[in-house]
């Protein structure tokens, strides 16, 4: 991609030169960027998500999701800084207006004859990943040295400390990834992600997830009560700690986010009635909620905003305590599923030990997101909280509303 740019570069000079023989653009150098090390460990997780899938350990399925969070997350933390510009001295109104016309001309022709995915850094990655063409370990290696030594010339970038260790981590220095992650700071605080991230990586050294790591994966859980890896995560620790009610709950609410069926799934439910047996309970059994605890109703769309909704977008019917934020229980489906009927109950209760059934009054809402985060953000779709009485049937919430 360099060369063509440096060959399209000149093309243009070389025109410039002949229109403007007194005046010449020069383009300033490019600096190196660190988006090549975030480039570099997404590659290699693209390949092992490659990998899982040929030898039959990821479904096609649950392959395809991660795939897509993968390349949702590359887009996010990439930060691209590399750019060049042309500077041109051009006192005449003609000359100012040629140079600006002979690049965008030339831009907009190749735009429409050319191959213009091949200038996308990411895209290029992307497929080199797709095809094996991954970065060594040994480069990684050396990639990761070169962000270790910046850092220290720059102790007070959280930002790059949080990357750091998350590089460590994924090249399996669990021990130099805690230490850059208490460099982090309260950076990564709302960043359930990075929380759970750095509680593994401090259970791997401390080998217990009692302490410290369960006090970051509370926070996690905090931030998004249905982050998947914090949810596992509560789920082992508590089994650990011989919790095993505790643990069932939790790794219920997260097996009924996976795709019934998957190999997740499967391993999910083995864990889960291996907690059951430890507990004295009989395998596969679910704990009915009791008659009369639960609120059923329907959430519909408002025609008015169909358009804002995708089929993807996720929909979440949530239960709180009335005047406060977290949530008691939360109901997640597809828009596709709109109108839905929905019924919520202790089976979806967020804390085992502050259920559904514990208050006689509910405040239920409806909220439709692109992301499925717990946070509501600008775009969301919403609908009119309605406080109701715990047993209560037909609720109607109906989303009208657009969160700015």
């Amino acid at each position: 991609m360099t060369a063509f740019i440096a060959a399209a570069a000149a093309a243009v000079a070389i025109v410039l030169v002949l229109l403007m023989r007194p005046y010449f653009g020069r383009l300033a150098p490019g600096q190196s960027s660190r988006a090549q090390l975030n480039a570099a460990i997404y590659r290699e997780q693209f390949a092992k998500l490659e990998q899982d899938l040929g030898e039959g350990t990821l479904s096609q399925a649950d392959y395809a999701q991660a795939k897509a969070e993968l390349q949702r997350r590359v887009l996010e933390d990439t930060d691209v800084a590399d750019q060049q510009s042309t500077v041109v001295g051009a006192p005449r109104k003609t000359m100012i207006g040629l140079a600006l016309a002979v690049p965008i001309v030339a831009g907009a022709l190749y735009l429409q004859i050319g191959t213009p995915a091949a200038m996308d850094p990411l895209a290029t990655q992307a497929a080199g990943a797709g095809h094996g063409q991954i970065t060594s370990p040994e480069q990684l290696e050396q990639m990761v040295a070169a962000l270790a030594q910046k850092m220290e010339q720059e102790p007070g970038n959280s930002k790059g400390w949080a990357m750091l260790a998350r590089s460590y981590k994924a090249i399996g220095r669990p021990a130099d990834a805690q230490k850059a992650f208490e460099r982090a700071g309260s950076f990564i605080d709302d960043d359930p992600e990075m929380l759970a991230s750095y509680a593994d990586v401090v259970a791997s050294n401390a080998g217990t997830l009692a302490g410290k790591p369960t006090e970051l994966i509370d926070k996690a859980l905090r931030v998004d009560p249905n982050h998947p890896m914090s949810l596992w995560l509560k789920g082992t620790a508590d089994f650990e700690q011989k919790k095993y009610p505790q643990a069932i709950a939790t790794w219920e609410r997260l097996v009924a986010m996976l795709q019934p069926g998957s190999d997740d799934a499967r391993m999910l439910e083995g864990a889960i009635n291996d907690a059951r047996s430890k507990a004295g309970l009989p395998a596969g059994a679910v704990a009915a909620a009791p008659t009369g605890v639960n609120i059923k109703g329907t959430v519909e769309l408002d025609p008015a905003l169909k358009a804002k909704a995708s089929p993807d977008d996720v929909v979440m019917v949530i239960a709180r305590r009335p005047g406060t934020r977290m949530p008691l229980a939360v109901l997640r489906k597809r828009a596709a599923e709109l109108p839905l009927q929905f019924t919520l109950d202790d089976s979806l209760s967020m804390d085992p030990s502050s259920r559904l059934s514990s208050v006689r009054e509910i405040e239920v809402e409806a909220r439709i997101s692109r992301t499925g985060l717990a946070k509501q953000e600008p775009g969301d779709l919403l609908s009119q909280a309605q406080t109701v009485k715990l047993g209560a049937d037909g609720v109607a919430l109906r989303v009208a509303k657009v969160v700015q």
